[in-house]
């Protein structure tokens, strides 16, 4: 039975050989061109894109609070605008406007520039900074754990309305499972002048793909540890947590909101986010989004992408 077997497999192997080759007018044998199919088991969002192999996910901001990774291939151009509210404990109201652009840069790195307005509860607005933001991740996406992220950006003030203000982060972010992603920040930001205000941030998020593609749900949370001259030792601790959406309107166009309350009587009361982004692509219009653009099938892979944290390929 075991010889009958053996013979089976070595007749099924030889025919298949057979099949891949053909013989031209000279009488030379050529192969014919192998055919790859692409593993389907793995969900469009999860599908590794671009130069760095980054999941399809990760080029629509996931979290309005926390930044994973870089979005944007080299020379790919996004636009977003953000509005965050604050709900303070004295029953007042600040307003936050962002209008940034995004433009990413080869070997990992992308830059960011954006204005910043500021305005108040009764609907007094001014310009505050004009901001200059730039990551560069570490490796290919997966090479590390936790896709570390360093990330830099210099606040240039409107004097009249304070100092300049200095940023550094480490992002991390990853997917544990299907369908569900995080992200987590190590923020420390300063003042260069004024009260020299510094905090020092933990913020975090996760969520899970309702559908696939279009609707994610989660929780983000913000912890801040915020000092000014002269008291350093009295730091104010605020911890903020609630829930977050992202909806995925269209290929290039997403919706992101939040909204945090506040743990203890140093934080805010809420802390809403608003984010719409458009994400135009490279030179020629395209963009890596998509099922399948830039995805290298699994037959076809000297490493097969695994969408776990802590995987090495």
């Amino acid at each position: 039975m075991i010889r009958l077997t053996s013979l089976f497999t070595l007749a099924i192997a030889t025919s298949a050989a057979f099949a891949a080759e053909k013989t031209d007018a000279n009488g030379d044998v050529q192969r014919m061109p192998t055919v790859n199919a692409i593993d389907n088991s793995i969900l469009n969002e999860s599908m590794p894109v671009g130069e760095t192999q980054r999941p399809e996910w990760t080029g629509s901001r996931r979290f309005p609070g926390t930044r994973v990774y870089i979005q944007k291939e080299p020379w790919e151009v996004g636009i977003e605008s953000w509005w965050r509210i604050k709900h303070h404990r004295d029953g007042s109201i600040s307003n936050r406007l962002l209008e940034e652009v995004e433009i990413g840069l080869p070997h990992r790195i992308q830059l960011d520039l954006y204005n910043d307005i500021e305005g108040d509860g009764k609907g007094r607005f001014h310009y505050q900074s004009f901001n200059i933001e730039a990551r560069w991740a570490f490796a290919d996406w997966g090479k590390i754990w936790g896709n570390p992220t360093l990330y830099a950006e210099y606040k240039i003030a409107d004097k009249h309305w304070g100092p300049d203000v200095y940023e550094f982060k480490m992002l991390f972010g990853d997917q544990f499972a299907e369908r569900f992603h995080w992200g987590v920040n190590f923020v420390w930001e300063a003042e260069t002048g004024g009260e020299r205000e510094q905090e020092f941030q933990v913020t975090g998020g996760l969520s899970y793909s309702l559908i696939e593609g279009k609707l994610g749900v989660g929780v983000e949370f913000l912890y801040d540890h915020d000092t000014v001259k002269g008291a350093r030792g009295e730091p104010a601790h605020q911890f903020n947590i609630g829930p977050s959406i992202q909806w995925r309107v269209t290929e290039n166009l997403h919706i992101d909101a939040s909204c945090m309350f506040g743990t203890n009587e140093a934080s805010d009361r809420q802390i809403g986010f608003l984010v719409v982004g458009y994400d135009f692509g490279g030179p020629s219009g395209h963009t890596d989004k998509g099922a399948g653009k830039n995805y290298a099938p699994a037959s076809s892979q000297e490493h097969h992408y695994i969408p776990v944290s802590g995987q090495h390929n």
